[in-house]
């Protein structure tokens, strides 16, 4: 299992040093979540911010994009330092053409699937695709309960990625935590992204590897 702290839930004030505190704790990937306000209703930082805080680790930048018009913005976000940019289905941009932008600066694609859609709305890009994000919230705000519910999507999703894409990383995120991530490592989970667990945990590095211990 691979893990993958939310930035979200972290300092701001020192988001810098957050992100070293991470990368020493065992960090594999740092999410980044990038909201607009619009799609989702909270605003959190953009391309800019991202670019600044690039320096304090070599982990990949998992960016992910709650905003509208996300083709609109890949360059910045590929020029700010992301290795993987994941999108919303549900946003207004074309999704292909969305994936293909990325892929054009050498980033890995991904895209996201909110609590209501289903599934199979993802089927026909998987062979394009690095990972599939499923939240387990709804998007918008860090700290919310687990959707167990969700679940059943990573099962139909690998099933689809065995012939189109069998490399393709699952990843969910939205109240993963001790009590919660035995259940996505068993639904077949490759990442999760881990917020307050990590975090607020008094020693950030005793958690991670409690929760990658609890994956075995």
């Amino acid at each position: 299992m691979l893990i993958a702290p939310s930035l979200l839930s972290c300092d701001f004030s020192v988001m810098g040093k957050e992100i070293e505190r991470m990368d020493k704790s065992g960090a594999d990937y740092m999410h980044l979540d990038v909201m607009d306000g619009h799609f989702v209703p909270n605003i959190t930082f953009g391309a800019p911010v991202i670019k600044t805080v690039r320096k304090y680790t070599d982990k990949p930048f998992d960016v992910h994009l709650m905003i509208s018009e996300p083709l609109r913005y890949i360059e910045d976000f590929a020029n700010a330092g992301a290795d993987i940019i994941t999108f919303h289905v549900e946003s207004e941009s074309d999704i292909q053409q969305t994936i293909d932008k990325i892929k054009s600066f050498g980033v890995k694609p991904g895209l996201v699937i909110k609590p209501n859609t289903p599934a199979s709305v993802v089927f026909p890009y998987l062979k394009d695709l690095f990972m599939v994000l499923v939240m387990t919230v709804e998007p918008g705000f860090g700290g919310q309960s687990f959707m167990a519910d969700m679940l059943p999507k990573v099962g139909e999703i690998r099933e689809q990625a065995k012939t189109a894409n069998p490399d393709l990383l699952i990843e969910v995120d939205g109240g993963i935590g001790e009590k919660t991530i035995r259940q996505a490592y068993e639904a077949g989970v490759d990442v999760c992204v881990a917020g307050t667990a990590v975090f607020k945990a008094e020693d950030a590095t005793l958690a991670i590897d409690n929760l990658k211990a609890l994956c075995k």
